[in-house]
């Protein structure tokens, strides 16, 4: 009966053991979530109060993209060069299939006709170049 009792106290000390270690990680979990969270409500003030400052001049606030679309213009803007269709499929990984690249194709065109990217010849992408702010003169 003794040799029972021993194993069942091992076996309680190893549970016990294992409970307080997630206990830690729930606890460290919880640290970054709440990091995370704090993180994200800053993001959402500040975007909310240039949003705001952009506005009072009278701009039209930025169209976010669908989703997608981010990542076709980061892979632009990576690019030394302006890329092709299938060139930014194999950026973002998504292979080389007509199915892919004419899809890809597709969202470039409508980057393009949106404004956010140029296409300098048929079939590359580029962003578009800024255009210069040149100082308003005064007629008075």
């Amino acid at each position: 009966m003794r040799e029972l009792l021993d194993k069942i106290e091992t076996r309680q000390q190893l549970v016990r053991e294992t409970a307080e270690r997630l206990r830690d990680q729930i606890a460290h979990l919880t640290e970054q979530l709440t990091t995370a969270e704090d993180t994200l409500k800053r993001l959402e003030i500040t975007r909310e109060t240039v949003l705001e400052l952009v506005t009072e001049d009278g701009t039209p606030p930025p169209e976010s993209l669908p989703a997608g679309y981010s990542e076709i213009q980061a892979a632009i803007e990576k690019a030394k060069e302006g890329l092709r269709a299938r060139d930014v499929c194999q950026t973002l990984g998504l292979g080389a299939e007509p199915r892919h690249t004419e899809g890809t194709r597709a969202k470039l065109k409508r980057l393009v006709s949106r404004g956010i990217l140029a296409e300098p010849e048929p079939g590359l992408f580029t962003l578009t170049k800024p255009t210069p702010v040149t100082p308003e003169t005064n007629s008075n």
